[in-house]
C-alpha cells in the first residue's frame, strides 16, 4: 500500500496520511487527495503542505504510530492522523492558554 503523508502548520506533529492504492497508475490527474477527509475535519486542519510519499509494503516500521493500524485505517477508510505524542499535546494546551490569558490584558 502507498500513501502520501501531509502535515499542517496549525497542528505541530500532526500528520495525516492518504490511500493511495492505484499509485503509480493514479496520477496521470490532478487529484484532491485530500478529499477523503470529512469535510469539517478537513476544514479545521487548515493549509496542507505535502511531506513524502510512502511505500507502507516496503517499510519495515514506523516510528510513532502501529504500521498495522495505519494500514488498516488507509484500507477501511482511505486515510490515518497520526496525532502528536500527549507531551507535546499538552505542551501546546498550555501555550495556547497562556497566550489567551495574556491577550486579555492587551
Amino acid at each position: 500500500m502507498h500513501c502520501d503523508i501531509y502535515k499542517f502548520p496549525k497542528h505541530d506533529d500532526m500528520y495525516v496520511y492518504i490511500a493511495r492504492p492505484d499509485y503509480p497508475d493514479d496520477t496521470d490527474d490532478i487529484k484532491d487527495w485530500l478529499g477523503v477527509l470529512p469535510k469539517d475535519f478537513r476544514r479545521s486542519l487548515g493549509t496542507s503542505k505535502f511531506v513524502m510519499h510512502l511505500d507502507l509494503q516496503s517499510t519495515p516500521k514506523l516510528a510513532r504510530v502501529d504500521k498495522e493500524e495505519v494500514l488498516a485505517k488507509l484500507k477501511s477508510q482511505g486515510y490515518f492522523v497520526q496525532m502528536p505524542p500527549q507531551d507535546v499535546m499538552r505542551r501546546q494546551a498550555e501555550l495556547r492558554a497562556r497566550e489567551a490569558q495574556s491577550s486579555i490584558y492587551d
